[in-house]
């Protein structure tokens, strides 16, 4: 035997025969090991004499568990900021560990370094010091409290977009007035805003353009948006209080220090990791049972210029990286956490995990994604990888479900304040699932975040329950989205219609390949100021939604299947199907609308939309020409306490008559009474008085794709060279309607009867489209001052 080998033998030895705090419970020993910032690398780990660092105490336990792998291990994490110089890896002959703090507010793991920094002026605002050679970091820390990277424009946290943005970010003339361009970052929204991008700059073009590399952060490949755009990490920028900038060449870190600082006695902190915690095992040899509690997790560098890949087809890319990364594992645990300034992804389940539970935890102030769940790409059949791309059905393996095992599956998040994530990178959610199964996302509160508060990629696998979640503030960054978005881009799914409705004729069952399960989203409360409170875009199948408050924006269903909807208030807002198949099989019933339905491009009307609640005749009307809401009723829902977001209906609402049934209004977002009391809520939404005689004629109505109005001033009477001020004017045309084609309506008519029955509002003509049986429509009309009958088609 070697020397060295003999040493490690004798050491690990000496360490079992030296543990004293030892306790028994049926046979399986229980090992406390303690970690102090008064203690020492030479101490035994015991609580008399702790270790100094954790990684000490990893040794250890790695020692413990080489002479009993059944032994259970406690490490005791006693109060201070532990600096780590490397991510603490937590391999399989650890499982059953724990990872414990005092408490949050008095542990902290940190990924920065502090610094003793020498200040010297440079000019009447800034500071310099030397700084180590080689020095490398993106995020500097002074007492505590994050400063902003040398950037223009200056920082603004009113502005919507990047904090402030300006089109000439990286104009010629601007990167002419930098001495020198290169690692400055650029950073612009997608051009639809459909998220960012992010880029180094690593020279300049002859023309003066700079040499932009990056922008790998998005699936959506497009030119950078022309307004939104910011650049930072350049010296000629350091322009305001709290700005600074490292100079890497010459080892030398500039500082304008904000007025409250004392520039010789703070605390200088700089971020040296991008990860904290690395949980890693294998599918055939998992780490079980590791538990994380009551520590914060501080200062990591950021990751968007690392390697990223793409989720299937959704319009996400990522790194598969993160403060706490688990991967390969089995019912392991976060709890009572906080997690801020970390630059990058917070907690992510990568590949195969099972059991990941990630409970009553603070997540706020941080770069990226708060928690991901996302699966190899190697575990879905047949994948495609862009929006574009689409494996042909005679290549395509059409087996149902995942290929491997290679996937997080039945996980929890649960109870988790989730605030201010994606200050650094805007494709990113509060929680994201991507090629997953069964995750339980259940009472967080999830706000102030630039893209979706909880976002599901596409349909594989589905199983996901998402319940008593409050979600409000999101797409703040970026446009088209939704409080809760998904994406159902699967086998199935094709960019092109006309291929997509051929496949969908053949093969009706194919969106079950990949969405094998329901998922269920109830009883939550979402609110959108800038996208959907609820949207299931391009394809996704498979939905029961039930008892959610959807506070602005409403719910949006784009093409996909069997998606069932009941029982949600939608206020100041309507439901929105868009581009339906002929044989969706989706249901929407008893659910109370804000308004008429806004359907867009449909080729069918689902199953069933019945027994729902409209505010107005009107808006009822609309969706009973089509033959649907046969059983819907109109009039004021009768909502409680609107001003303290309690939208139950009273006992003699009318919604009562059409089967809604009220859903509890306090038990929406974070119930831990600790963050509970910290958490925000909801803007309340000013709501517009409705009344059972409310006049609607005045609004301008979609009927057909056509736009049609009331007559309602002696002025139109006037204009259109009527009698009487009444009739139905004809506003504008599509003319692809039924109504339009072969010598129907032209703009500018004025509807007088419709079926012999005089028509003096729009709510008179849409009745005869009720009861019309045969498609065909008799009018009397007014043209260019002259009456004229005619007929039309509504069919």
């Amino acid at each position: 035997m070697k020397v060295k080998e003999l040493f490690d033998v004798c050491l690990m030895i000496l360490c079992v025969v030296s543990i004293s705090h030892i306790t028994y419970a049926q046979d399986v020993k229980t090992v406390n090991v303690f970690v102090s910032k008064v203690g020492s690398n030479i101490n035994d780990g015991s609580e008399q004499k702790p270790f100094s660092k954790i990684s000490n105490a990893i040794e250890k336990a790695k020692q413990i568990k080489f002479q009993d792998s059944k032994t259970n291990i406690i490490i005791n994490i006693l109060p201070g900021d532990y600096y780590l110089s490397e991510p603490i890896i937590i391999p399989s002959i650890l499982s059953g560990i724990s990872i414990k703090g005092t408490k949050a507010s008095e542990v902290s793991i940190k990924g920065s370094k502090v610094l003793n920094p020498i200040w010297k002026k440079y000019d009447k605002n800034i500071f310099v010091t030397d700084v180590a050679e080689n020095s490398d970091f993106d995020q500097l820390l002074v007492n505590e409290v994050p400063q902003i990277l040398a950037r223009y424009p200056n920082y603004n946290e009113d502005s919507r977009y990047w904090q402030g943005y300006a089109s000439d970010a990286i104009s010629k003339e601007r990167v002419a007035s930098w001495k020198n361009p290169e690692g400055a970052y650029f950073n612009a929204s997608h051009a639809g805003r459909w998220g960012g991008f992010h880029y180094v700059i690593t020279g300049v073009n002859k023309d003066g353009t700079p040499i932009l590399e990056g922008g790998q952060q998005n699936n959506r490949m497009s030119k950078p948006h022309k307004e939104y755009r910011m650049v930072e990490n350049v010296f000629e920028e350091l322009n305001s209080p709290g700005e600074w900038y490292l100079d890497k060449k010459n080892s030398k870190l500039y500082y304008w220090p904000l007025d409250v600082i004392s520039i010789n006695t703070s605390k200088y902190e700089v971020s040296v990791l991008k990860d904290l915690i690395k949980v890693v095992g294998t599918l055939n040899n998992p780490v079980k049972n590791v538990s994380i509690s009551e520590i914060t997790f501080k200062n990591t560098e950021r990751t968007f210029m690392e390697t990223y890949e793409p989720l299937l087809r959704s319009d996400w890319t990522i790194y598969r990286g993160s403060a706490l990364f688990f991967e390969g594992t089995e019912n392991c645990k976060v709890e009572n956490s906080v997690f801020t300034n970390l630059s990058g992804n917070v907690i992510m389940a990568s590949k195969y995990n099972k059991g990941l539970e990630v409970k009553g935890n603070h997540i706020h102030n941080c770069g990226a994604s708060a928690i991901s769940f996302i699966g190899d790409a190697s575990a879905a059949r047949s994948p495609s990888f862009n929006y574009t791309e689409f494996v042909s059905i005679s290549e395509m393996d059409t087996i149902a479900g995942p290929k491997n095992e290679l996937y997080p599956r039945e996980c929890l998040v649960e109870n988790n304040l989730i605030h201010r994530i994606g200050r650094v990178e805007k494709q990113t959610a509060g929680v994201q699932i991507s090629m997953s199964m069964d995750i339980t996302v259940r009472n967080n509160s999830i706000y102030d975040v630039p893209r979706a508060g909880i976002n599901i990629s596409e349909g594989t696998w589905g199983g996901h329950i998402i319940e008593y979640n409050d979600v409000f503030n999101t797409v703040l960054e970026t446009n088209d989205h939704g409080s809760f978005n998904s994406w159902g881009r699967d086998r199935f799914w094709h960019p092109n219609r006309n291929v997509l409705d051929s496949l969908i004729i053949a093969k009706s069952n194919m969106y079950k390949w990949d969405a094998i399960k329901t998922t269920i989203i109830r009883n939550n409360r979402f609110r959108c100021d800038h996208g959907w409170d609820v949207d299931l875009d391009d394809g996704s199948s498979n939905y029961h939604i039930y008892n959610n408050l959807m506070l602005n924006k409403g719910l949006k269903l784009r093409e996909g299947f069997n998606r069932l909807v009941e029982n949600n208030i939608m206020v100041n807002n309507s439901f929105h199907p868009h581009v339906w198949f002929v044989n969706s099989e989706d249901v929407f019933k008893r659910n109370i609308v804000s308004g008429a339905y806004k359907d867009i491009r449909l080729s069918g009307w689902g199953k069933e939309l019945d027994y729902n609640l409209f505010p107005t005749e009107v808006a009822l009307l609309k969706s009973q020409i089509h033959n649907r809401d046969i059983h819907s009723i109109y009039g004021n829902p009768m909502f409680k306490d609107p001003a303290n977001l309690d939208f139950s209906v009273a006992e003699n609402s009318p919604a009562l008559k059409i089967g809604f049934k009220n859903f509890p209004m306090g038990r929406f977002g974070v119930q831990k009474p600790s963050l509970k009391a910290i958490a925000k809520t909801p803007k309340v939404p000013i709501i517009e008085k409705i009344t059972e005689n409310k006049k609607e004629s005045s609004s301008v109505v979609v009927w057909l794709k056509n736009k049609i109005k009331s007559v309602e001033s002696k002025e139109e009477q006037s204009a259109y060279g009527l009698n009487l001020a009444e009739g139905v004017i004809v506003l504008e045309v599509f003319k692809e309607s039924p109504a339009v084609k072969n010598n129907g309506l032209k703009i500018g008519d004025v509807i007088l009867k419709a079926s012999e029955k005089k028509i003096k509002t729009v709510n008179d003509f849409l009745k005869v489209n009720v009861e019309n049986t045969n498609g065909k429509i008799d009018l009397l009309i007014m043209r260019n001052q002259s009456e004229k009958e005619i007929s039309i088609n509504i069919k």
